[in-house]
């Protein structure tokens, strides 16, 4: 049963915008990245996510796939973002059966609450992979295909009108807000993300006077995401909502907005730029792990470990 486009994509958009063009997602079975991914399917795209999960990431295709009638989305599983071998397989087989790559979103990524005393260094080494390196073999991966694209679709220079064929080359990190100014039991993931950050803006850099754009999304509190049930305690939900300036969360359709703005014409000048989609929550002085049973200072100072932190191994240091 396909979802309803009110879930995913905002009424703004016209159809057709994305005809002809491919989108290759990592992270692409995940709450936020599926959507993004569907609404530029629906825009006329066709698509490949990869994930490590086989059944999870054919499953997401499938359904992605009915955002349109006549689209084309390959779901490739067994995919490690930490193995530039398994990404460089996956692109040559999107390529392959969907004809080149002219967007990239590098949205897979790891996390979970975990204090410094909790942190061992293989843990800590696990998310600076998936999220730093993997992002990184996310690009090496797609460049070649990405530098093609944004040849194909240059924005005139004399009248700085776009091309006729519509946009292409165009890379988004998802990244995320908890680096801007720190957040307890998240230390592996702000490093991680502060990384990410830098890469993009690097690559925005090298890569523009050939015409690629690199953007960086930093989502805030999303509702209904893998992410918001894994890190915000669920004593804290009721307290930590009200205490936003929108007094809300937001939705993935604010973030597949965000996408497809910066993919279409809309956003053919917007290069090393981070579009924050938080509600300005990152600008409020107690971060999410802050609230419930995990409150700072006090749960820090009790040393009590954080419960639910799965996958641990007893580390030296």
């Amino acid at each position: 049963m396909s979802l309803p486009k009110v879930d995913y994509l905002s009424d703004t958009w016209k159809d057709g915008l994305f005809t002809n063009k491919v989108v290759f997602c990592t992270g692409g079975a995940g709450t936020i990245c599926s959507a993004q991914v569907r609404a530029l399917v629906h825009l006329g795209a066709n698509a490949c996510i990869v994930g490590r999960n086989v059944e999870k990431t054919e499953a997401a295709a499938r359904d992605i796939a009915t955002a349109r009638s006549g689209s084309k989305v390959i779901g490739i599983g067994a995919v490690d973002v930490r193995q530039i071998e398994s990404l460089q397989n996956a692109v040559d087989r999107c390529v392959q059966k969907l004809g080149g790559i002219d967007f990239v979103i590098a949205g897979a990524a790891g996390n979970f609450l975990a204090s410094i005393n909790q942190l061992s260094p293989n843990a800590f080494k696990s998310v600076m992979d998936i999220d730093v390196l993997g992002s990184y073999n996310t690009l090496k991966t797609t460049l070649p295909y990405l530098v093609e694209s944004a040849n194909k679709h240059k924005v005139d220079k004399e009248s700085l009108k776009p091309s006729p064929a519509g946009t292409g080359g165009r890379i988004i990190f998802v990244s995320a807000t908890l680096h801007y100014r720190t957040m307890p039991f998240q230390t592996h993931v702000s490093v991680a993300k502060a990384g990410v950050d830098a890469l993009s803006h690097s690559v925005a850099l090298e890569f523009g006077p050939l015409g690629v754009t690199s953007n960086i999304i930093a989502p805030g509190p999303i509702a209904s995401t893998e992410g918001m049930e894994r890190l915000l305690p669920s004593d804290a939900l009721e307290s930590y909502t009200r205490s936003q300036p929108l007094g809300r969360f937001g939705s993935v359709r604010d973030i597949a907005d965000a996408t497809v703005y910066l993919f279409a014409d809309t956003g053919s000048y917007v290069s090393g730029q981070t579009l924050v989609v938080d509600g300005a929550s990152w600008r409020m002085s107690a971060p999410g792990a802050a609230y419930g049973k995990l409150g700072y200072p006090d749960f820090l100072l009790s040393g009590e470990a954080v419960p639910n932190v799965t996958g641990q191994k007893k580390s030296k240091l």
